[in-house]
């Protein structure tokens, strides 16, 4: 039976639906090149353009000299809502989540501080007046020595110059709690989730392979009076998270109407 499919797409197509059913599970070695130009009766140009594909689709990965290799891939749970669940106050989110998961996997995070212009993400969420700057902490958070997500908050400055949250380090209590101790309590998140390609300097940052989306998720923060205190810029790759939200739902319900 003939097909008019390029060779390089029936290399990809044939190990991509391998590893999917697990006949190549995760850390096994790929053929070789030499092998897979025998296979497919193709030249080495063709079979590395169909590695490359599944290499650009976080599939595979190049362990020169070695060859390729299936992925290996230990996602985080990674769950928004426990921002405001805090069980231990003295135990960073991200510590208290992988704590959570219970396989001993070790947390660790580079801290910057710095003082920077409002961009288009920030003005508009924290309703800044012309010429407010703002405090930024740029975290990046990794499990075993790998990063793994971007956590990056901003407020005016003008809440919190010579404070705790302008020193490059780990706060204990956590930054939430030294902006209540400001008088600026956080009450209430609204969350938005974005899918799209990362930027260079995420990619920098995290290490990103080629092909990995990422999901930008933004949080604005505000007081008991509506008042936007920060944003948090968090930049999670696709192929290291798992995103969970759970909803909780009253019952008996308090009105009438369709149920589902």
């Amino acid at each position: 039976m003939r097909t008019n499919t390029p060779i390089y797409q029936r290399v990809a197509d044939e190990l991509r639906a391998e590893i999917a059913d697990g006949t190549r599970p995760p850390g096994s070695q790929l053929p070789t090149e030499a092998e897979l130009q025998e296979k497919y009766g193709a030249t080495r140009y063709t079979v590395r353009q169909g590695l490359a594909a599944l290499v650009n689709e976080g599939l595979i990965v190049s362990r020169r000299p070695l060859g390729y290799f299936v992925r290996e891939i230990h996602p985080m749970v990674y769950r928004p809502q426990q921002e405001f669940r805090r069980k231990q106050p003295d135990l960073d989110i991200f510590t208290q989540l992988l704590a959570d998961e219970g396989n001993g996997r070790q947390p660790s995070q580079d801290i910057e501080v710095s003082i920077v212009q409002p961009n288009n993400t920030t003005r508009d969420r924290l309703k800044l007046q012309e010429g407010e700057l703002l405090a930024a902490r740029r975290r990046t958070r990794y499990i075993d020595g790998e990063p793994y997500n971007i956590n990056d908050s901003y407020v005016r400055l003008s809440f919190v110059q010579d404070s705790e949250y302008m020193s490059p380090v780990d706060v204990a209590r956590g930054t939430n709690q030294v902006l209540a101790d400001l008088g600026k309590p956080l009450i209430r998140a609204l969350d938005e989730i974005y899918v799209r390609m990362p930027k260079p300097d995420e990619v920098a940052r995290l290490k990103l392979g080629p092909g990995t989306p990422v999901a930008e998720h933004i949080v604005t923060t505000y007081t008991f009076n509506d008042e936007p205190v920060q944003v948090t810029v968090n930049i999670v790759p696709g192929d290291r998270h798992v995103i969970v939200f759970e909803r909780t739902r009253e019952w008996p319900p308090t009105e009438q109407g369709e149920t589902s």
